[in-house]
């Protein structure tokens, strides 16, 4: 019985990482057509962009203060082996487009200095923008269920695609490709 357990334990958490896409665009299945939810969808953005984090610094800012180009946002933790397995490729997603985006990686409610000494540890504190949700406020905002979750956001500040679990480095770069003009 306590093997049964934990191999549901262990299905659970894998199946929470495991890979779902979500569209911005509203589903009509009853006409079976698309509609934009812009609306919506500015109203949810401009929550995002109110949001207060603590930067590796220790300053206060909010994602209006790196919304002049397409961003990437990234849900992570400590805890989180596939969100761990995913930094690094973000890491070096950065260095491939420099300045034409900004990917933002966005801790779940840890302390700074657990955060802050777990990236120095992989190596890539100066290689991301790291900002820490005390609250879990960005989670919660997105309606997070899965670990990690990932935003990609225009340079309008509108959400072109949220993709829920682990993303190879091939994914990120193909949804660079199709969602930003770069």
């Amino acid at each position: 019985m306590h093997k049964l357990i934990i191999i549901t334990i262990a299905i659970a958490l894998f199946g929470a990482g495991c890979t779902t896409e979500v569209d911005v665009k509203n589903n009509d299945s009853s006409t079976g057509s698309q509609t934009d939810s812009k609306q919506e969808e500015s109203n949810s953005n401009s929550k995002l962009f109110d949001l207060e984090f603590i930067d590796d610094l220790g300053n206060t800012v909010t994602l209006a203060d790196y919304d002049d180009k397409p961003i990437i946002i990234n849900s992570w933790a400590t805890w989180c082996p596939f969100c761990v397995d995913e930094l690094p490729d973000f890491a070096e997603i950065q260095k491939e487009y420099k300045d034409s985006i900004t990917i933002i990686a966005i801790n779940r409610s840890e302390s700074l200095n657990r955060s802050k000494q777990f990236t120095d540890d992989l190596g890539l504190s100066n290689d991301l923008v790291f900002l820490l949700d005390s609250r879990d406020k960005f989670y919660q905002t997105i309606g997070g269920f899965s670990m990690p979750e990932t935003l990609f956001i225009d340079a309008n500040r509108n959400t072109v695609e949220h993709k829920r679990g682990v993303m190879q480095i091939d994914e990120i770069r193909k949804k660079i490709k199709d969602n930003f003009e770069i």
